[in-house]
């Protein structure tokens, strides 16, 4: 009736992450890990992310300027400088370049060199027309 105990207990356990990224101990079977989204994100978009972040270090004085910038990245101010022209885009376009759909297969039916001339058109209703006939055509 009365069976020995040998002082082993046994459970499933987990970690997750807690507050402050600290690891937690968790009882039970840790969750299935979720898919890894199919296809790539579009180029574009990347700059376009990527135009937004370095204007934020200039703004908020982590770099003095491009020349600071294009030495960081090791590339070109002239590059620096196409890819900061994507700000000169009406919000409205940046938003809608920042959540292009992911590529599946193919190549990015958005590419930076017409976009680049898009940028350079001033009037943003002009910007917007443009925009239409470039995303309905792809």
């Amino acid at each position: 009736m009365n069976q020995p105990s040998s002082g082993i207990l046994e459970c499933t356990i987990h970690f997750r992450k807690g507050q402050n990224g600290r690891k937690q101990i968790r009882e039970g079977k840790a969750p299935d890990p979720e898919p890894l989204p199919v296809g790539n994100i579009p180029r574009i978009s990347k700059l376009m992310a990527l135009a937004i972040k370095m204007d934020c270090m200039i703004r908020n004085g982590i770099v003095k300027d491009y020349t600071e910038l294009a030495t960081l990245g090791r590339v070109t101010c002239a590059r620096i400088t196409q890819i900061m022209n994507l700000l000169y885009l009406a919000p409205d376009i940046q938003e809608d370049i920042l959540f292009l759909d992911r590529v599946t297969k193919g190549k990015d039916p958005i590419v930076e060199k017409l976009v680049g001339k898009l940028a350079m058109e001033v009037d943003w209703s002009q910007q917007r027309s443009l925009w239409k006939l470039l995303t309905h055509d792809s």
